[in-house]
């Protein structure tokens, strides 16, 4: 997608030397536009963990090159060994996200196929850049099937905008390009369907503040900013046409992990008929969890409960508390949606149901997908 009109991913390796990992840190955004340069293995799980990066996609897509890096600096001798350990600190950065396991899963099988260390390293570059790849490929595909339920929706309107709320963000800054839930908006827009999208603000890393709006805003896509309270009243007041969110882990039987609030959107919507639809890329899928209430829920520091990070008027970025010293605060960062309250899962391949048989209809092959 676009910054300032110009083409941009997430994540990318150095044109002028590979063995650079470039993102841009999220962190600052969208005061500032910072890109910082992955060299270490440990700079990986620093991104990770530290919030440079974020959101289900771009993580896996960080892991990925997190693991390339691991292998520039493997020992010829200890190679494997080395992977092994790095493998598991890297898993730990985040412990919710299924496309963190995945990625490292996956350099993993590939790196099987060969004893040369040489030839692992080069196997590792190729297959992470093949996951940063395909992970755009397939927003860009969720964004083409999500946008019948749009077109859908908008033949009802008699060309009124389409409302769309969204809770944090699952945009391109989640993925390494277009997006999940914001893809089939993009596609929207691309068709001509007039779309309107109301951003919940998301506490307390308000993504949706500092990344969706500005994202929305770098696309030209009409969007209004709101507390993360106001969605249930835009809902009962008819405001709202459809909810659309992403996903950082979704059981094979339709249980959805996402950014916390997403469930109290959930409830909303199902009590005021309408529809709830989750956009993944299928590596988010976990096809060994039955039950969402068995994903593991990350519990991060409380100070970013209790301050709260923006620009002054002369351009500084400052922290700064909301509360009074010594003010104990619960930072849950994600929490389960059942899957009886979800419409419908977006996915690369179509839209289905978020019940197991349908899942496993549309990817037979479960967890070797790839």
């Amino acid at each position: 997608m676009k910054i300032n009109g110009l083409h941009q991913r997430t994540i990318w390796p150095n044109p002028k030397n590979k063995r650079e990992i470039c993102i841009l840190d999220q962190r600052l955004l969208p005061h500032k536009i910072v890109i910082e340069k992955l060299t270490k293995p440990e700079d990986a799980i620093r991104a990770i963990k530290e919030m440079y990066v974020r959101g289900a996609g771009l993580i896996g897509a960080t892991a990925g090159f997190g693991m390339y890096l691991a292998a520039l600096y493997a020992p010829d001798n200890e190679f494997d060994s080395y992977m092994n350990t790095f493998s598991a600190s890297l898993n730990n950065s985040r412990p919710t996200a299924r496309n963190l396991l995945w990625a490292i899963e996956r350099i993993q099988t590939a790196l099987t196929n060969t004893e040369s260390p040489a030839e692992k390293r080069e196997i590792a570059y190729s297959t992470a850049c093949a996951i940063a790849d395909e992970d755009a490929n397939f927003c860009k595909r969720i964004g083409e099937h999500g946008l019948e339920i749009i077109r859908e929706i908008s033949s009802k309107k008699n060309g009124q905008p389409v409302n769309i709320l969204t809770h944090c963000n699952a945009g391109w800054l989640a993925f390494v390009d277009y997006g999940s839930a914001t893809a089939p908006i993009y596609a929207a827009r691309d068709a001509g369907i007039p779309i309107h999208v109301w951003v919940d603000e998301t506490r307390p890393w308000n993504q949706g503040a500092r990344l969706t709006a500005w994202e929305l805003q770098q696309e030209g896509i009409p969007n209004t900013l709101i507390c993360d309270n106001t969605g249930g009243h835009l809902m009962q007041n008819k405001m709202v046409d459809l909810v659309m969110v992403g996903t950082d882990r979704t059981t094979h039987t339709g249980d959805v992990a996402n950014k916390i609030g997403t469930y109290l959107k959930a409830v909303a919507a199902y009590d005021n008929n309408i529809p709830f639809y989750v956009a993944l890329p299928s590596s988010t899928f976990d096809w060994e969890l039955d039950k969402g209430y068995d994903i593991p829920i990350e519990q991060r520091s409380e100070e970013e409960v209790t301050t709260v990070m923006g620009c002054n008027k002369d351009g500084v970025i400052q922290t700064v508390s909301l509360t009074a010293p010594n003010t104990r605060a619960a930072n849950y960062s994600f929490d389960i949606t059942p899957a009886r309250l979800v419409s419908g899962l977006i996915t690369e391949r179509g839209i289905v149901k978020a019940e197991e048989q349908a899942i496993h209809s549309l990817f037979p092959e479960g967890n070797t997908t790839q």
